[in-house]
């Protein structure tokens, strides 16, 4: 199974997969509301806004795995919504290490970022860039979503 065959839900309980973003950049992250790293939701926006309409999406990935998010799907949603007016996919909460890890983290968590870490997400806000046709680059959560390094990458994989 590819990384874009892998179901993921949305908070509407509806089931998807990455296969409608298989030509497009697609930045995975592991989100949470009540996190130091919070406020980068509001250059995740920016960057969808920017590049949205060139085959760009960010999907957020609430996970409560380091007990920095929200109880509900609904107040995830709320949250997202009202104080960031985030318009990018925010799907279903999921769990990103462990036992239980969500089958799409476990594949994304095979690749290495630039320091060599690979396997266990550190903390909330780690990215994914998965370009066309899957590769996979790894970010830690430290790096801002605005980053050169990120950017640059969206933009050489994006058409003109």
């Amino acid at each position: 199974m590819s990384l874009y065959d892998i179901p993921f839900e949305r908070m509407d309980g509806t089931t998807t997969t990455l296969a409608e973003h298989r030509d497009d950049v697609v930045l995975v992250v592991n989100v949470a509301s009540r996190c130091g790293l919070t406020p980068q939701y509001e250059a995740l926006e920016q960057l969808q806004k920017d590049y949205a309409d060139r085959g760009f999406t960010v999907i957020g990935f609430p996970s409560n795995q380091f007990l920095q998010e929200l109880s509900s799907d609904e107040k995830i949603a709320e949250f997202c919504s009202t104080t960031y007016g985030v318009t990018f996919p925010v799907v279903s909460k999921i769990r990103v290490n462990g036992r239980h890890t969500h089958p799409l983290y476990a594949e994304l968590k095979k690749t290495a970022d630039d320091d060599g870490h690979d396997g266990r997400v550190r903390w909330n806000f780690e990215k994914f860039l998965v370009l066309p046709g899957g590769d996979v680059r790894r970010f830690s959560p430290q790096t801002v979503p605005d980053a050169p390094e990120i950017v640059e990458l969206v933009e050489k994989h994006l058409p003109r």
